[in-house]
């Protein structure tokens, strides 16, 4: 597996981020759209129950067959997650089946740690670091919700604009340079996420699909993450094959001496 693949795919995952294998748990269908909705719902009163389906946890502990293709070129890995609720996330990628790492990431508000095991390199920048590949409206809680499927909180608010279109919500909007449009189904949860900023050349479009039962809420059992910047596509398609909430977790990050430094 090529260094820029490893790389790249931390980088996506700091940023925002298939096989036969299912989750376990029930999946949740989610009820036809009726053909006469009723639209005198405020939007106060939207984004009340909107807000009030999002995902609530303290921690997760996460497990997902993946496949990662950056520019054309294709791996099929595993990926482990933890999440500390707006605190931490911590991600491992293997290979082989699982048996062997080739890269881990530790990424917080404030920073992003990478280990490059195939080729003994460490990387750690200040969270700005991803600013080189998405608009500044990104941020910590942004990338966490896109992995647990939930609405981007900045953008269920009164300035967005809320209507129904073919019986589901949609919020969209503008903000510094990036529009944002949410699609929502009609268990009231994301279904598709597209942000696009024309000006610096970066998209990002995430679709969900599967919701199952999590803590009383929902989770999506597979998403699919399209990103463009400049020139460069990244595509993940992620099968989670684990999912537990509210467990204790932990996030080993120890770097080797022998590791050299990235600048």
């Amino acid at each position: 597996m090529k260094r820029s693949i490893l790389n790249s795919a931390f980088l996506l995952g700091a940023v925002i981020f298939v096989s036969a294998c299912k989750p376990k748990k029930e999946i949740v269908v989610a009820p036809p759209t009726k053909t006469e909705t009723k639209t005198d719902n405020s939007k106060a009163e939207a984004l009340t129950l909107l807000n009030s389906k999002q995902l609530k946890f303290n921690t997760l502990s996460l497990k997902a067959k993946a496949t990662l293709d950056i520019a054309g070129d294709a791996n099929d890995v595993t990926m482990n997650f933890k999440m500390k609720d707006k605190e931490t996330i911590w991600v491992s990628i293997t290979a082989l089946g699982g048996m062997a790492e080739v890269a881990r990431a530790l990424i917080t508000p404030d920073s992003i740690k990478i280990m490059n095991r195939m080729k003994s390199e460490y990387l750690k920048k200040p969270f700005s670091y991803i600013y080189n590949f998405t608009n500044k409206q990104v941020n910590f809680n942004t990338l966490q919700a896109v992995l647990t499927g939930n609405a981007m909180g900045e953008f269920l608010t009164a300035e967005s604009d809320v209507k129904q279109e073919n019986g589901v919500w949609v919020v969209s909007g503008s903000k510094s340079e990036l529009d944002y449009k949410l699609l929502f189904n009609t268990l009231f949860k994301v279904a598709e996420t597209n942000l696009n900023d024309a000006k610096n050349g970066q998209a990002l479009k995430v679709t969900y699909t599967d919701y199952q039962k999590l803590n009383e809420s929902l989770f999506p059992s597979a998403l699919q993450i399209k990103t463009l910047s400049k020139a460069k596509r990244i595509n993940i398609d992620l099968q989670f094959v684990k999912i537990d909430g509210n467990v204790p977790v932990d996030f080993p990050f120890n770097v080797p001496k022998r590791f050299t430094v990235v600048k």
